[in-house]
């Protein structure tokens, strides 16, 4: 975990201007400190819970091998079962990030379409196009450097759920960082990109709905606790 210190930050696609109008608008977030995963939650860590008795044991790898690499094939229920499995075996809070959390931690003080600036530099992401070379699978967590916060593959290799049900904009969205728990909940938010999308869909601001049951190959999640 890493701790993420507070902050005001400008939510939504400020720079490009590529993204759709589901990130806009642009509007300010004062976000708590809190902690976040250096990493997505690998299979590593899911399969700790697994011998606990806690959580499923039929998620599939793709064939791609299990260890380091991000967890895959989670859906959102799945996700919650895991941090609260984690929350009882640390005495700790753990949850999913916010949207909110989740883009300050992506941008780690960055106004630009990525952390590093606003075109893609080769190495910096795991993505199908654009990204360097082409990926046809996950990579393992950290393979790409690090942000300025110490916080790892935030743009592309799986998307990850967040806390927050879905909206088509950002009209009415909080502002304090907490997770919008209200309308849509049927579908989350998932946040960050993934190994089979291109460069311009890993972006800091990028964000896609996702029904809570379902699974692929290029969603899992990270997780989070108050600081």
């Amino acid at each position: 975990m890493v701790s993420v210190p507070g902050g005001d930050f400008q939510m939504g696609d400020a720079s490009t201007h590529v993204g759709s109008t589901e990130e806009r608008p642009v509007h300010k977030v004062r976000v708590r400190s809190f902690r976040a995963g250096r990493y997505e939650v690998t299979f590593d860590e899911w399969q700790a819970c697994v011998d606990a008795g806690a959580c499923r044991a039929d998620l599939i790898d793709e064939g791609w091998g299990r260890g380091r690499r991000p967890l895959v094939n989670v859906d959102w229920n799945d996700a919650q079962t895991y941090v609260r499995w984690l929350s009882a075996r640390t005495g700790k809070k753990f949850r999913l990030l916010t949207e909110a959390e989740w883009e300050f931690a992506a941008r780690a003080g960055a106004h630009t379409a990525y952390s590093w600036g606003d075109q893609m530099v080769e190495g910096n992401a795991v993505c199908y196009a654009g990204c360097g070379e082409e990926a046809d699978k996950t990579a393992a967590v950290g393979t790409t450097p690090p942000n300025a916060l110490g916080l790892h593959d935030f743009h592309g290799n799986v998307w990850e759920w967040t806390e927050d049900c879905w909206h088509d904009s950002y009209d009415g969205a909080p502002t304090d960082g907490s997770a919008w728990t209200a309308g849509e909940c049927t579908q989350r938010t998932a946040r960050g990109g993934a190994w089979l999308n291109v460069s311009s869909d890993v972006r800091s601001s990028i964000r896609a709905p996702q029904p809570t049951s379902i699974r692929f190959s290029n969603l899992g999640f990270r997780v989070a606790s108050d600081d």
